[in-house]
């Protein structure tokens, strides 16, 4: 089931109304749950087997972790660790694994042969593996209390709004909310409609649209001219923030109106100064999660500057591969890595043009932005070398012939709404109107808009994949 569906619209509708009609917390668990069930179910039914699994396994290791002393807990959390890691390694990685190494087997071993099992990846698996991990790490690390309530604890894994595509929760925010009773609240559900209707409106007006203009731009690479290629790739930047930035704000607002909050995932990332401001920007609860759980066990800054970049780089390359079993992915994170951690040498010269106030802000967010939309490309190329021809071809200054596969006043409009949602967004601090009258003026708004300026269509969500 996705959110831009109207499938999804009866299925929150209907839950929200049960969920307040309850007067017991157990009941609202319950009803979540079988809920969050049904809403993984609609993809692939049997892989919620592989949850179950995972659930099972770290509820007990949790029990464990709280009952036991000295090296036997280090045995338990690898356990959990593992079973996490294998699963996630096994249906996305063993694929990839078996075409990269078989050439190099078959040179040194020529009668081996790895099998290719075409696993058809699990909805958001990545997503709820992390989500376990820090569930067990945080029981071991002494920072949270074993759950006992089996549901409540398969509620905090698979809570529906935030199941496939996160934000990636810490079980110290969701578990306390989980088993607290919020009664009905007219302001919470005002804020989280109009939350909702902004997310709808980013991914289903702008990184829809904008994704009719990447599509042409990248199937058509070979015959596009450099200006061309330029607006693809400008509008896949587009359309990966708003098409993912607009799912964490559905997730959000749906949480919102039943009283529950989620973390927030995005802050303004294209008005970053630097790369690493970037991503403290982008997708923070898989930033913060890298940092508190691998960055920083690895030694983080405290082991002198050539142990930090080497830290921060092994970082940005695990993070490329979570994102998908492609080399484009291991380049994209390697790239990234290497961006970083050069660029913190350069702070005696950024501090000595800091003077320049406005003008010299505007130049470091144009460059960061050009960098990250660069580095994009090859988050979308099929192949690396697909990825390379496409950036040789926007540096060939092959013409200015434009070609978006969009008529004119479509393309101005594609133009018009990304324009109007930047602005909007850097403006927006909170999705709230005191005035009811105002609100429903908005929510009006935002459904006619999404209606007759919208792709209408169950298109998926670009980080379903991973």
């Amino acid at each position: 089931m996705v959110f831009n569906s109207l499938h999804f619209l009866v299925f929150f509708i209907v839950v929200t109304v049960w969920f307040f009609r309850m007067q017991h917390q157990k009941s609202r668990i319950w009803l979540l749950l079988l809920s969050s069930c049904y809403f993984y179910m609609m993809f692939i039914p049997v892989y919620i087997l592989i949850l179950f699994f995972t659930i099972l396994v770290d509820y007990y290791a949790g029990l464990l972790l709280e009952r036991t002393d000295g090296r036997r807990r280090k045995l338990i959390l690898s356990g959990s660790i593992a079973a996490n890691l294998g699963v996630l390694v096994f249906f996305k990685y063993f694929d990839f694994l078996s075409t990269s190494l078989q050439p190099l087997l078959h040179a040194l071993f020529p009668s081996v042969r790895v099998p290719y099992l075409d696993l058809l990846l699990p909805i958001g698996l990545s997503f709820h593996t992390f989500q376990a991990l820090s569930y067990t790490i945080e029981v071991y690390r002494g920072n949270q209390r074993a759950e006992k309530d089996l549901a409540v604890y398969a509620l905090y894994v698979m809570y529906y709004p935030q199941l496939v595509a996160g934000p990636i929760e810490r079980p110290q925010n969701m578990l306390g909310q989980f088993h607290e009773f919020r009664p009905y609240n007219w302001d919470n559900v005002k804020e989280g409609l109009l939350r909702m209707s902004w997310g709808f409106f980013k991914k289903m007006v702008v990184a829809d649209r904008v994704a009719m203009i990447v599509d042409h731009v990248y199937d058509t690479r070979s015959h596009q001219s450099s200006l061309s290629l330029v607006i693809g790739a400008i509008a896949y930047s587009v359309q990966i923030y708003c098409d993912f930035s607009g799912y964490s704000d559905i997730a959000i607002g749906a949480s919102k109106v039943m009283g529950i909050k989620l973390m927030e995932n995005f802050r303004n990332p294209y008005g970053a100064q630097g790369l690493a401001e970037f991503w403290k920007r982008w997708h923070i609860s898989l930033s913060t999660w890298f940092r508190d759980y691998l960055y920083i066990p690895l030694g983080g800054n405290r082991k002198g500057i050539i142990r930090t970049r080497f830290n921060v780089f092994v970082v940005f390359i695990l993070s490329g591969l979570w994102h998908g079993a492609n080399w484009t992915f291991g380049l994209w994170g390697v790239v990234h890595g290497f961006l970083v951690t050069v660029f913190p040498g350069l702070k005696n010269i950024k501090s000595g043009i800091a003077k320049g106030g406005r003008s010299v802000a505007a130049i470091r967010v144009t460059a960061t932005f050009t960098l990250v939309t660069l580095l994009w490309i090859f988050f979308r190329a099929p192949t690396v070398q697909d990825g390379f021809a496409y950036v040789a071809g926007i540096f060939s200054f092959s013409g200015s012939r434009l070609s978006t596969g969009l008529n004119t006043n479509e393309f101005l409009l594609a133009i018009f709404v990304s324009v109007l949602m930047f602005v909007a967004e850097a403006r927006i601090k909170r999705f709230y109107f005191r005035s009811d009258i105002l609100f429903y003026i908005s929510i009006c708004l935002a459904v006619n808009v999404c209606y007759f300026l919208g792709v209408v269509g169950e298109t998926k969500f670009i980080y379903f994949q991973f």
